[in-house]
């Protein structure tokens, strides 16, 4: 088992604590873990879950930062960022490439837990 810091999700951004303050980044960590309970139907806790669930969280709470950190919208699993660049996010991944990890990630969750 695994958690999901504040800093793996500025990691995944290239941001630091600078950019955006941890109690921001675990109220994201919190929107993405429900987000995923809702989509699975199981108990999960950031703090201590499958290094699945850990991918997850990480990617979908990083474009939860990306979107607050331009003033974009994130809502569930839709997402839609301004024409505003912040120049702290020129290192960060694509928005694309995170919501597509994040949607390859749930569909294997959720293909696993119909086996079972």
């Amino acid at each position: 088992m695994t958690s999901v810091t504040a800093d793996d999700v500025r990691d995944t951004i290239n941001i630091t604590a600078a950019d955006i303050a941890d109690s921001k980044v675990v109220k994201m960590m919190k929107k993405a873990e429900t987000t995923l309970k809702l989509e699975t139907g199981r108990n999960i806790d950031y703090n201590n879950c499958t290094d699945e669930e850990a991918l997850f969280i990480t990617n979908l709470a990083a474009i939860y930062v990306l979107c607050h950190l331009t003033g974009g919208t994130a809502a569930g699993l839709s997402f839609s960022v301004g024409s505003q660049r912040v120049d702290v996010l020129e290192k960060a991944p694509p928005l694309s490439v995170l919501q597509q990890e994040v949607e390859r990630v749930l569909s294997r969750m959720k293909t696993t837990l119909r086996r079972v």
